[in-house]
């Protein structure tokens, strides 16, 4: 089980773009350029196309520094997620609910996001919802431009440490883009859209999603449209 972090866990205040303007600027003295877009994207090809639009020669030379900094500045935004972050609402619950341990075979919940792991632990630990989740086994956007590779950077982890597949739908990603719904589809995961950020449950359905939800505060109905039951 993949969460997202933005806008499907959190709202966490803008505070990604802030680290990328502290990083860039303690790089090359000077704010980044904004790209193109953001939802749904890894930080990777976000860096790539930030660093490619400032002009910086060989981008994909200077990437991997760049993330460097970012991974050690994002420890200091903690308590600027404190002022200006929030859970969405139903998050910590359906977490809880799937971590009960009545059910035949426990689900495994990480993180699959466009975050480096610095990035997402900063957005969620200050606002109490990491207790659930392995980080362990999750996936993070350093580790590719495109989204859909990280699913099978997050089975392999997690079948190393819990010893059991997690082919086909037994992954699922929950997620609030395109972008989310299209790696689930892509690696054959089910794919369950929530319409808390700036897609709407239609665009989300259009997309392929398995459910779709308007948020995540039904906990019974969220635990259907990801373990694949009839809607309560």
């Amino acid at each position: 089980m993949l969460w997202d972090v933005d806008f499907t866990l959190v709202d966490a205040g803008g505070i990604g773009w802030h680290l990328y303007e502290l990083a860039f600027t303690e790089m090359f003295g000077e704010p980044p350029p904004r790209p193109s877009s953001l939802a749904g994207r890894t930080d990777r090809a976000i860096a790539l196309e930030v660093l490619a639009l400032a002009g910086q020669p060989d981008p994909r030379q200077q990437v991997a520094a760049f993330e460097a900094v970012m991974a050690a500045r994002a420890p200091e935004l903690a308590g600027l997620v404190r002022e200006r972050g929030v859970a969405l609402p139903g998050a910590a619950a359906a977490m809880a609910a799937l971590a009960d341990g009545h059910r035949p075979q426990a689900v495994v919940q990480s993180l699959l996001t466009g975050n480096i792991r610095p990035l997402a632990e900063v957005k969620l630990g200050p606002l109490g919802l990491t207790r659930h989740l392995d980080l362990d086994v999750g996936a993070y956007g350093d580790a590719s431009a495109v989204r859909a590779e990280l699913v099978d950077v997050a089975r392999r982890g997690a079948a190393l440490t819990y010893r059991r597949s997690f082919a086909g739908e037994a992954t699922v990603l929950v997620g609030d883009t395109p972008l989310d719904v299209g790696a689930a589809l892509a690696s054959g995961a089910r794919g369950v859209g929530v319409a808390t950020g700036l897609f709407s449950a239609g665009e989300l359905a259009a997309a392929g999603a398995h459910a779709v939800l308007p948020d995540l505060t039904d906990t019974g109905r969220v635990l259907a449209a990801i373990l694949g039951l009839p809607r309560p």
